[in-house]
Order: structure tokens, then sequence, then C-alpha cells
């Protein structure tokens, strides 16, 4: 606690553009509920995401979302992914094989545009995932720089998207490149680390969006044997896992290196929960990357670490949209701290807006600041209720209960199951028929948010 009159007087302080801190964002990709050592999972090697949380603040009870594009959507404009159109998958294609999906609204308005409007410079290096089209890309969205991909997810070696007939999805800013047989996780670092090693006169805010632990599994190449004693598939999760934490560490020397970590802020989280997707692989003739029919890319049916929690990647079960989250920046915040309350990937950009003293946009966040509950362990979480919404289904949670609702989409019929998080075997029970009234009363909450955030997401386009 030693620190906490520091932090209050560094908040006091107005900054001005070149005492601003950098800001560096780790977003991992499908990386499970508990996957960190710090977390739990003592079978995984993870030393460089557990120095974050020796030198930060680790929270236990932390949301993104299901899957990937609304978890994004929610970390950059600290909004409801409803609000911008994300509710289904996005265009991930931008020579147009997928052009009849959405893109995110560009009304958005999304970190990276609040700090590039406060003189800093803006890079992403890694994944998008929110729309291909021209005009909604990472330049389009208030990033000056983007080396990457635009999709979901890309073969680490041929850089193809590789479901259906696959395509090619690797870009600097908006020239499509060919780096084929050159391993992405290290091209993404690489270009990483020289943006943090170049000279500049403003800070930096650099979002490094891996496209890891997600499948392909193809872990580092000094990697490929390890975990002998793990069982398949936590054997190839473990692989990736350590991959991230390897590239992790590679940035974070280079910000000790060159003297600029004592002044980043830097957020750790994943996305979603851990994958269990499963199938063939390639089942299509001359697939555009080369790879022949029965090529396997999957994630093996699983490897993810969730502890007395269930679900999954594509779940609303605590599984799928409980995640590591961590903020570490030692210079005005605690080192070695736990944080028990209830938070939402939503809440950084607020954090951030609050932390660096920015104006708020326009648009209407649905996320709040964090510094209250990072300055004091007993601070309330602001967040009244949680609610997740992906495509045809959703839930709604409040307090320790949960209500889920699917939807069958060939029949149209709705399934309501209610869940206690407050269980010995958390959510393994369905009380929708013991309590009629707490269904009712999540279903009216959620209603009436949906009416909120998508009335509103209708009206801004």
């Amino acid at each position: 606690m030693r620190l906490l009159p520091l932090f209050f007087l560094f908040l006091s302080l107005p900054l001005s553009a070149s005492e601003s801190p950098n800001v560096l964002i780790l977003l991992t990709d499908d990386q499970g509920t508990l996957d960190v050592n710090c977390y739990g999972a003592n079978d995984l090697n993870t030393p460089h995401m557990d120095s974050l949380a020796e030198t930060g603040v680790r929270f236990t009870q932390a949301y993104a979302h299901t899957v990937c594009c609304p978890s994004r959507a929610a970390l950059l404009t600290g909004r409801h992914p409803n609000r911008g159109g994300v509710q289904s998958w996005l265009q991930g294609d931008r020579n147009g094989s997928d052009a009849h999906l959405a893109n995110m609204d560009p009304s958005e308005v999304t970190i990276a545009e609040i700090l590039k409007e406060a003189g800093y410079e803006t890079a992403l290096f890694g994944k998008w995932h929110l729309g291909a089209k021209r005009g909604h890309g990472p330049l389009d969205q208030g990033f000056d720089t983007h080396f990457g991909h635009l999709s979901g997810f890309i073969d680490n070696y041929t850089h193809y998207f590789l479901h259906g007939q696959g395509y090619h999805d690797l870009y600097r800013d908006n020239e499509e490149i060919f780096r084929r047989n050159e391993y992405f996780p290290t091209l993404m670092v690489d270009e990483a680390i020289a943006y943090v090693e170049a000279e500049r006169n403003a800070p930096f805010f650099m979002l490094v969006a891996f496209n890891l632990p997600h499948y392909p599994e193809q872990p580092l190449q000094e990697l490929k044997q390890a975990y002998p004693n793990l069982e398949m598939p936590r054997q190839s999760y473990a692989r990736v896992v350590e991959t991230v934490d390897q590239q992790i560490g590679r940035i974070l020397r280079s910000l000790e290196e060159t003297d600029q970590r004592e002044n980043t802020i830097i957020i750790f989280s994943s996305d979603n929960g851990h994958s269990e997707e499963n199938n063939n692989g390639i089942s299509v003739g001359y697939h555009n990357s080369g790879y022949p029919i029965g090529h396997y890319y999957l994630a093996n049916g699983g490897g993810g670490y969730t502890g007395k929690w269930i679900g999954r990647k594509g779940t609303f079960l605590e599984g799928g949209v409980r995640v590591p989250m961590i903020v570490s920046y030692p210079k005005a915040m605690p080192q070695g701290a736990v944080r028990h309350q209830a938070i939402s990937i939503m809440d950084w950009t607020p954090t951030l807006i609050e932390l660096i003293g920015l104006s708020e946009p326009a648009n209407r966040m649905d996320g709040y600041s964090l510094l209250p509950i990072i300055s004091d362990e007993n601070a309330p979480s602001k967040h009244a209720a949680f609610h997740f919404d992906w495509r045809d289904d959703w839930a709604a949670r409040q307090g320790d209960w949960k209500l889920i609702s699917k939807r069958n989409r060939q029949s149209g019929e709705q399934t309501l199951s209610l869940h206690n998080l407050a269980d010995e075997q958390p959510e393994a029970r369905d009380y929708a028929k013991e309590h009629p009234a707490i269904v009712s009363h999540l279903q009216a909450l959620h209603d009436a948010w949906a009416s909120d955030v998508k009335s509103i997401a209708a009206s801004s386009r």
C-alpha cells in the first residue's frame, strides 16, 4: 500500500504529450481462463506473463467475450460490441470472398483514435478481426501503422486463412505482402520491437494482438518437443502458450533495454476462453494455401485449463468468457496485487482515458475506469450486471446468477438455462425450473439491455 499516495499524486498532475506514458496492450488469442502459471496452471512455463503480475495488478474475475470479434470491439471502444454492429462474424477477406459479412461500424471511436488525437503514435501488430473491407481496417480506426492479418486466424507459415477454400491474409498497412515460410509470431514481434526501438518525439500506443494459442497450434521450433510429460491435447496447447510467453518476453526486454519500461502502461488479456474446435482438417481439393485434403489445423479438441469453472470458447459459461487479465505500471500502480472484483475488457478504454487525463469521446461508453479498484482492494465493481450477446444466443449475469439463452437455428426454438456461480460445482446445474422468478427477472434485464444497445447501433448507421 506504500505506493498509493504516489498513485493519487500522479493522477492529480496534468500531463503534457511528451510526459504521457506509453501504452502497450498484449492481447492473446483463445488463452483459457486460468492458463497462466500465476493463475494456477502449474504445468505451464509462463515467466514473462507472470512477471507482469509480479509488477502489477492481477484480476481474478475479468470478462472478455465468448469469441474474438466482440472482445476486440469491446476492448478498443469501451462499449458493448453490439453498438457497432459486431454481433456475428465479420468480413476477413479484403479481396471479397466473404464480402457478404459485416464490418464494425466506422462511427465507433477506438482508443487508438482517442490517443492519436492526443498526440500519440499508434500501431497494431498482429490480428485485427473487426472487418477487412476497405474503409474498415486498422488505419481507418486510429492506427498509423499495421502489420499483420485482418481476419480471424492464419496459418503461421503460409499466412492463409484455412477454413473453406482459404485466402491469403498478411498486410503491411493497406498493402498485401507475401512472406511465405516465415513464422508469423516472430515476424510480428520483430516489427513490434523495431517500433519500440524507433526514435520518436511522442508517446506510443501499441496493440500487440497475437494469433496464438489459437489454432493452428504451431509453436516455436525449439518448443516442438516440449512438455513430453503432458498428455494431448494439453501438450500441444502448452507449447503454443509458452511460445506466446517467449514472444512477450522479447517485447519486455526491448522496453527495458530502451529505458521505456518504467513509463509504459502494460495491459495483458486474452480475448476469450480456450478452444475445443475439432474436425478432419482441410476438406476441399486445390486449397488456396497449397495444403492437401486432410491437413489438420484445429485445436485437437481442447487443452485449456479452467479449474473449477466449466465452459470453453463459444459458450457463455465462465470458461468461455472469464479470462486472465493483468495491468502493470510500476511507476504509479501497486505491484504484486490481486483484485477479485468483477471487471470487463470494456473497462480499459475508460481507464486509460482517466489515467492519461483525456477527454471522453462523444460515443457513450459502457465500461468504467478501473482506477478506484486498482487503488483500493475493497472498492466495489461498478458493473451491476454483465451481458453477452452473440448471433442468436445471449447471457445475462447479475450477482451469482446467470441466465443463458440458446436458439436452435433450424427450428427457432429458444432454450433458457439458469446457473449459479456460487455452487461447489459452478454452473453445472440448471435451476431454470426451480427459480422461474429469477429467470423472468434476468430475461427482463436482458430485454432492456438489448433494446438499448441494438437501437443505438441501428440508429448510428
